[in-house]
């Protein structure tokens, strides 16, 4: 009861600070106000020129635009017929669109014959930029980022950072809204009443784990395996060779103490008996932790599952419906993260040789093997879920990452407020990213003198921990305006909020102590020592978060576990053929970065990373195990991000490719060129029709293209797509779309013929400028946590060429954009 009225206490003041907060902000969004202060040594920015660029000519506008861009016509919701060419400044998000749709070669559009030439088109944009960089270098605007609440991820990787503590974040909170295609947007970050309920039950809960609590109440927790995964072959490199199937889990175990592990198969469906399959054969099960036998089983074989009573409208007999009943086990567990492994002893049920050639059928989780003409199939044990629940009998730990993390002294009964003070004072530090004062600190040893009373001194550090977890302070980042700054004045961060910056952009997480230390002593803002740090950082095994939170909300590569391919159309798709996807473009990406590549590599890299699923899927010969690997490609077919099965699954659809996805992928995401909406009453995509001869996906999106109404987006789209057409549905390499030849040529918007995957990256490599504009553009969206507006623009040009003079390799990029005026500096109110 007194744990409750505590959190209650505690959530009222979050809230209380967490509305008052998002209120200062959406008061602050409705002022608009012109910086006009100088900017600092070492941030990037325009520079101002000696004297001011020509007026823009609008001879290339009057030839070529006017005739669709007019008041009349509208074309594109665009007019610029009337625009004064004296205030192309003051209309930015006007001339900042159409150099996007100029650069991207995406005007006029293909169908117009009459086009200005590249030397026409060279001399407009230049003169455009050099007229919005002059603007923008004389009046600095860095753009104003909200208060920003810490999201899933972030909460995550930040209880790890300050507490040693591996959580599942999943679990724990809800999924966040997104902003501009991230969810680290701080417009985007609410806290609702029921949000904050699920952050002070998590604060309970990970102030007991980090701390060790011997008397808490046993926690189940429940590991699913999906029924499409094959489980005929060792499914993770954490379970012992000669093993098939079951899972590894990593579970942290809050205190010593007794835990329960139970284990349930997976049953045939219900027309196929709904039984627990495999049970006609002997299977040995094993129990793992940390490699170390727990226990074994054997269940299966003889006559017991041929005989039993039929339960209900099943047809499977008594031992087919309870045979895993027994498989339960208790043991003792030390505190701390442990691998718990549950897998079969492989059995070789078929001769291996050459010649056989194993055929997994992930629907019905058979193992089926084809002996030239001749195919056998066999239905194998699987496991279902396993369940985890403990402590049981728990005794005091004395030392686990989080305790040793948490306890910088120890009490000895004369010294225990101090050490308190001590323990609290190193964490709130870390926790708000800043040094603390008294006044920070009193309220934590407050909490930790009412827990003593009712327990013990580390009862009392425990209270203290839900309450630093839920401190307005460590979920929200915050930058203040400084005493006295003019409105709509551009200044510098100082050095702790610059810290804070620049770790949650690399790491997803709190600063460490090395950058709170340098921000506290100001030198953040010297340009060498803030270079070290972002090169130091970049290195750091915790940048891998950039790899999560930026890749895969830019390349939408999260969307892989939502898609569920038709196994009637794709009867080779199975969850380790999903999870090898990821994991390939993961370490491609990470490969990318770490080994500091040129950002237009994403496209031409000659290989990729692959275990022996993932390329008998590629057709990639001698690689063998689970184990993914660097490997070239043996030919021109798949080179970077185009040709890997993660791009080509989300863009497809569940029974067929979808050139239309494919090109509205790459225009979004590659050339940076969003298509507009679809407009209202699009006809529907023709499907098939059973009387007659079936149709290629292309032959029928020409059907569709044929509608004036569906032309003017497909014509940008669809030739896109159909570069990948030789592509199916999740990534394999195909030659025909049903009993037609894949036609894979086309024609890009401005020109550049293909005919095939390996002419459209050449075409794609000769735009390398536009592919770095788009990078540097969400790049920029993802480091500042707010969207990125047409006054940000010629900083975007600024970096980029920055980074030219390093070949835009990504090391350059992510320096310039933390070197930016966006990115160091701030708009006051």
């Amino acid at each position: 009861m007194q744990s409750m009225v505590r959190c209650f206490g505690i959530g009222i003041g979050v809230l209380a600070v967490a509305f008052a907060t998002v209120a200062g902000l959406q008061a602050a969004s409705a002022a608009a106000a012109r910086a006009t202060s100088a900017i600092p040594q070492g941030v990037l920015a325009p520079a101002l020129p000696a004297a001011p660029p020509a007026v823009p000519s609008r001879e290339l506008i009057d030839k070529y635009c006017i005739g669709c861009h007019n008041e009349r016509t509208k074309s594109g919701n665009m007019t610029l017929d009337k625009r004064d060419m004296t205030q192309v400044a003051a209309e930015a998000d006007v001339w900042e669109k159409v150099l996007r749709k100029l650069q991207a070669k995406a005007m006029p559009p293909a169908s117009v014959t009459r086009r200005p030439s590249d030397e026409e088109l060279a001399s407009f944009m230049g003169s455009i930029e050099a007229t919005l960089d002059y603007a923008a270098a004389a009046h600095p605007n860095p753009g104003r980022s909200g208060i920003h609440r810490l999201n899933r991820v972030e909460y995550t990787n930040a209880i790890r950072d300050l507490l040693a503590l591996e959580i599942d974040g999943k679990e724990l909170l809800p999924a966040d809204d997104s902003g501009f295609g991230f969810d680290n947007v701080a417009d985007a970050l609410n806290m609702s009443p029921g949000l904050l309920e699920r952050y002070l039950s998590s604060a309970q809960k990970i102030a007991r784990f980090a701390v060790g609590d011997p008397a808490m109440k046993p926690i189940a927790s429940t590991y699913k395996v999906s029924f499409f995964e094959l489980q005929s072959d060792r499914t993770s490199e954490d379970l012992p060779f000669g093993s098939r199937g079951g899972l590894a889990i990593k579970h942290y175990f809050p205190v010593d103490g007794e835990y329960t592990l139970r284990v349930r198969l997976q049953r045939s469906a219900a027309n196929l008996g709904g039984g627990i399959r495999g049970l006609d054969e002997v299977n040995r099960m094993d129990i793992l932790m940390d490699g170390a036998p727990v226990k074994s089983f054997e269940l299966g074989g003889g006559e017991a599952e041929k005989t039993g009573a039929v339960r209900g409208p099943y047809t499977e007999t008594e031992t087919e419906r309870f045979a895993d009943s027994p498989l339960n086990v208790r043991f003792p567990a030390k505190a701390g993260m442990r691998t718990v492994g549950i897998t079969f002893q492989r059995k070789l049920w078929l001769q291996e040789g050459v010649g056989v050639t194993r055929m997994p059928v992930a629907s019905y989780g058979y193992a089926s093997a084809r002996i030239g003409s001749t195919e056998y199939g066999k239905i194998e044990m699987a496991v279902d879920n396993v369940e985890i629940t403990g402590p049981f009998n728990g005794v005091p730990t004395q030392s686990t990452p989080s305790r040793d993390r948490i306890f910088v002294c120890r009490p000895t009964g004369s010294n225990d407020d101090a050490c308190a003070t001590q323990i609290l004072t190193t964490l709130a530090r870390r926790a708000f990213r800043r040094p603390v004062t008294a006044a920070d600190v009193q309220p934590l040893v407050g909490l930790y003198k009412d827990g003593r009373k009712e327990g013990s001194f580390e009862t009392g550090i425990q209270w203290a921990v839900e309450r630093l977890l839920v401190d307005p302070r460590f979920l929200f980042r915050t930058e203040q305006d400084p005493v006295g700054v003019k409105p709509g004045t551009a200044y510098r961060l100082n050095d702790l909020e610059l810290a804070s910056r620049l770790s949650f952009f690399l790491w997803s997480s709190i600063p460490d102590d090395e950058l709170i230390d340098l921000a506290a002593k100001g030198r953040l803002q010297d340009p060498v020592v803030f270079e070290q740090q972002v090169r130091r950082m970049l290195k750091d095994p915790k940048a891998d978060a950039l790899i999560g939170g930026f890749f895969g909300q830019w390349l939408a590569l999260r969307d892989i576990q939502n898609k569920k391919p038709d196994t009637t159309a794709f009867p080779d798709f199975d969850e380790a053929l999903r999870r090898g996807f990821l994991k390939e473009t993961e370490l491609f990406l990470e490969s990318q970065v770490r080994e500091d590549h040129p950002i237009p590599e994403l496209l031409t890299a000659n290989y990729t990373f692959v275990n022996e699923r993932l390329a008998q899927h590629y057709g990639i010969p001698n690689v063998y195990g689970t184990h993914f690997r660097r490997v070239p490609y043996p030919d021109d077919r798949r080179a970077g991000l185009l040709g890997q099965g993660s791009i080509l699954l989300i863009t497809s659809y569940a029974d067929r490719t979808s050139p239309v996805q494919r090109g509205k992928w790459l225009l979004m995401n590659i050339l940076g060129t969003p298509p507009p909406d679809p407009p209202a009453n699009v006809p529907p995509f023709p499907e098939n029709k059973g009387a007659e001869a079936p149709k290629s996906v292309r032959a029928r999106l020409e059907q569709h293209r044929a509608n004036p109404v569906c032309a003017s987006c497909h014509s940008m789209m669809d030739p896109l797509g159909f570069a990948l057409e030789n592509f199916n549905g999740i990534g394999g390499w195909r030659t025909m779309d049903g009993v037609t030849p894949i036609d894979s040529s086309g024609t890009m918007a401005g020109g550049g013929k293909f005919t095939g995957p390996a002419e459209f990256r050449k075409i794609l490599a000769g735009r390398r400028e536009q592919l770095v504009a788009t990078v540097t553009n969400k790049l920029l969206i993802y480091a500042l946590g707010r969207g990125a507006e047409s006054y940000d623009q010629p900083v975007v040009r600024q970096i980029m060429r920055e980074a030219e003079k390093s070949d835009y390799k990504w090391s350059s990029i992510v320096l310039a954009i933390t070197q930016s005026m966006p990115f160091q500096m701030r708009r006051s109110l």
